[in-house]
Order: C-alpha cells, then sequence, then structure tokens
C-alpha cells in the first residue's frame, strides 16, 4: 500500500515569490507551484496539500496556531501516514518542540522544514528540505512508518525536533542539536540512526493536547540585570512558571535580593526551571557554590534541554493541569528532550 503523506503549509519563506513591482515576497498558491516540481512524481507516496487560509510568519506564531496545527494533523491522523509541515525558520524550534509534547503516543512522523531561500530562488534550499522530508514522511518497515516522533528536517539533517536551534540566520545550515545527534543524515543514500529513533507503544491511543500556558516567561541573566527588573517580571499577575537562562552549568548570582526574589516566587507557587545559556552541555545545580544555592530552595533543572523545548515543556505541563507532580514530570524524559 502506497504511503499518504499530508503536507501542512502554515507559512514562511519556503512558500513566498518575489512580487512582480518590487523586491517583496508574498505568499504563493501551493498547491500551483507544488505541480511543477517533477521529482515529487519519483516519491513512493501519495501528497495531499492544506495550506492556512492566512499563512503566517513565524515570528507571530502563538500557541493558538499550534493548537490548529495539531487540530489538522489530529482530524487526519486515521487516513495519512505521515505529516511535513512547512513553517518559517525563526520559531521552528519552538513549533517543533511544542508539537513533540502536544501529540502523545505519536506512531507517525511529523516533520518540520522550510528554507532560508523561496521556493522559486534559482539557488533556493526549499527544494531539498521539501523533497527529502516528503521521503522520510513515507519512509515505512513492515508496513509501519519508520519515524514516530516530530523532527526537525534542514540542509541533509533530521533531528529530534525538540533538541534544535536555529543558531544561524544567513547559512542554509540554520539548525543545530548540539546535545544530541541527528536521527538521519542525507547523502548519496539516507544513513538513518535506527538505535536513536523513538519506538512508542502501538497499543497505546495517540492523544492531542491542545491547551498549552501562556502564563510563563522566560528570564535571561546577564551582569547587571536589576533587581526592580526582576521582581516586576517575578510580579507579573497570574505567573505560573519562569524559565531562568542561567550561567554556564546552571549558575546564578549569589547577591541577596536575587536569592529572595527566588524564594518568595517559588514559595507563592511559581514554578521556576534552570536551563543553561550556553548553545552545549548543561545544567549541574550545586556544582558550584553559585548553584547550590538554588538546588535547595527547589529550582527544577532543565538539564540538557534548550529554551525552546524548556519553555514548551513547561507551557504544556501546566496547560495540562499538571501541578502535584511538575518537577517530577518537568525533570523526567517525555519525548526524548533530555538526556
Amino acid at each position: 500500500m502506497i504511503p499518504k503523506v499530508l503536507l501542512i503549509y502554515t507559512g514562511g519563506t519556503i512558500g513566498m515569490i518575489k512580487s512582480h513591482n518590487n523586491e517583496s515576497l508574498k505568499p504563493i498558491d501551493f498547491h500551483s507551484l507544488i505541480k511543477n516540481i517533477p521529482e515529487l512524481k519519483l516519491l513512493n507516496c501519495t501528497i495531499e496539500i492544506i495550506s492556512f487560509e492566512k499563512p503566517i510568519d513565524s515570528s507571530n506564531i502563538s500557541p493558538k496556531d499550534w493548537s490548529v496545527i495539531a487540530n489538522i494533523v489530529e482530524s487526519n491522523y486515521p487516513t495519512c501516514d505521515g505529516f511535513v509541515i512547512l513553517h518559517g525558520t525563526d520559531t521552528m524550534s519552538y513549533s517543533a518542540s511544542a508539537l513533540s509534547f502536544m501529540l502523545e503516543n505519536l506512531n507517525k512522523p511529523i516533520i518540520f522544514t522550510g528554507s532560508q531561500l523561496p521556493i522559486g530562488h534559482l539557488r533556493t534550499d526549499a527544494k531539498e528540505n521539501l523533497i527529502t522530508s516528503i521521503q522520510l514522511a513515507s519512509l515505512q518497515k513492515n508496513n509501519n512508518p519508520l519515524i514516530q516522533e516530530v523532527g526537525l528536517y534542514f540542509e541533509n539533517k533530521l533531528f529530534r525536533g525538540n533538541r534544535t536551534t536555529k543558531m544561524n540566520a544567513d547559512h542554509f545550515e540554520a539548525f543545530s542539536s548540539i546535545n544530541f545527534p541527528p536521527l538521519v543524515s542525507s547523502g548519496v543514500k539516507l544513513q538513518i540512526r535506527y538505535d536513536l529513533l523513538i519506538k512508542n507503544n502501538p497499543l497505546k491511543k495517540f492523544k492531542v493536547q491542545k491547551k498549552m500556558s501562556e502564563r510563563v516567561v522566560l528570564v535571561k541573566l546577564f551582569p547587571g540585570i536589576q533587581e526592580l527588573t526582576l521582581a516586576s517580571i517575578l510580579q507579573t499577575p497570574k505567573l505560573e512558571g519562569v524559565v531562568l537562562e542561567t550561567f554556564g552549568s546552571g549558575n546564578a548570582p549569589t547577591s541577596e535580593w536575587f536569592l529572595s526574589l527566588i524564594k518568595d516566587a517559588i514559595l507563592k507557587g511559581i514554578y521556576i526551571v534552570n536551563v543553561t545559556q550556553c548553545s552545549g552541555g548543561m545544567v549541574y545545580m550545586g556544582q558550584y557554590e553559585t548553584s547550590k544555592k538554588l538546588s535547595e530552595m527547589g529550582l527544577i533543572s532543565a538539564y540538557d534541554m534548550t529554551t525552546e523545548a524548556a519553555v514548551t515543556k513547561m507551557m504544556y505541563l501546566l496547560g495540562s493541569g499538571e501541578y502535584e507532580n511538575f518537577k517530577q514530570s518537568f525533570e523526567s524524559s517525555l519525548r526524548g528532550e533530555m538526556c
């Protein structure tokens, strides 16, 4: 049976063309463009397309848009073998991370991709990203999808979606996954790391959680951060959670005012997660004196999670009402987002 792949176009550079009158970019009808890519006919799958009525610049993406994508996947899940989500690059790692948590007991591939240049551009990276993403979404073994998780494909590599970060705005190699190797490398052949692929229990029912808490903030520490600044953030009405980007392996100032603000916020029931600002490595709370007190106060460790994964995981857990076991759930790997 020939696999069926659903292409979901949300917006982004990959679906843009230059206007006739100027150099600005405008969205195109993706249905008409895909007919002009003859290479797609060589793929062993059928392709269907759903486009957002109004394509979204990824800088404007929101949890409501993630719910729309999740709804489309849920509605078409019984009849499709794989999904490719075309998305702007700027927030793709956030969206891939969010969907990885929202789609529970997933046993089909969800591949995010996009491009740095429009698909109609002479030197575009869009064609290869699109073709290989569809191929990956259609891969099967014993009549079952080979990939059973949310991935992000870009410039010859398929990464686990919730392990990625956009690292470069100018190069085709825009994304990186420093703490976890690629699931697939695309060269003359597809080099698949079967040992890294998530295998979910096929007997568990696929579920979608669409509610994501937006009562969270991301705070990046820097030398000279002011007490009034941090205090005003932590006093945000109805605030539920804070992702605190700390230095190195989870270190932060030991100033009395800083520790007092953090302690008071935790006592008020605000969950605070410690994630490193570094591109690679992980949080080791207690390794240095500058993180020992944070650990003693009850800060939650993000270990080697990306900031994108930490933020969306917090949104997911709080949206699900996971309060009693929040720390335990956050510090456990749910979708391969941490070691």
